[in-house]
């Protein structure tokens, strides 16, 4: 991905952020948007024309996947995120195994690398969401 490929995905990432009220929320919702993505090339993986020209979809949702996981980790490597040490050197961890399957994705597509991706997405959704659930019962107490 270029440079520019990903200031504009930063850009666009920034801009949603500050029309939506909470950025965990926005969080949530791309990482199920790409697990979507990802799912709809599973379900179309073992019909007749993903047999002859690949998978419906694989470069598109790996993209936008690979794109929203690039945003994460370039703002947990930014001087300001306020994210513990421990906590950002485990979304780096996670960072570097997706880029690992999504590389293994684009050189030889195996389902069950994309069932792990989707897995992962959809567990860090659920996890912000109830994030965010748990500080609203919070405040509400």
């Amino acid at each position: 991905m270029s440079s520019s490929s990903a200031h504009y995905a930063s850009r666009a990432y920034a801009k949603v952020a500050v029309e939506v009220a909470d950025p965990r929320e926005l969080e949530a919702r791309l990482l199920l948007n790409a697990a979507a993505k990802l799912q709809a090339v599973v379900d179309s993986w073992g019909n007749k024309e993903s047999r002859r020209s690949g998978p419906n979809g694989l470069a598109e949702a790996l993209l936008y996947n690979r794109r929203l996981w690039l945003i994460f980790i370039d703002a947990v490597m930014s001087d300001q995120n306020k994210l513990p040490a421990g906590i950002r050197q485990n979304i780096l961890n996670l960072s570097v195994f997706v880029m690992g399957e999504t590389y293994s994705l684009m050189t030889a597509p195996k389902p069950h690398h994309l069932a792990n991706l989707i897995k992962i997405n959809r567990a860090l959704s659920a996890g912000l969401s109830a994030r965010r659930k748990g500080n609203s019962r919070q405040t509400a107490a």
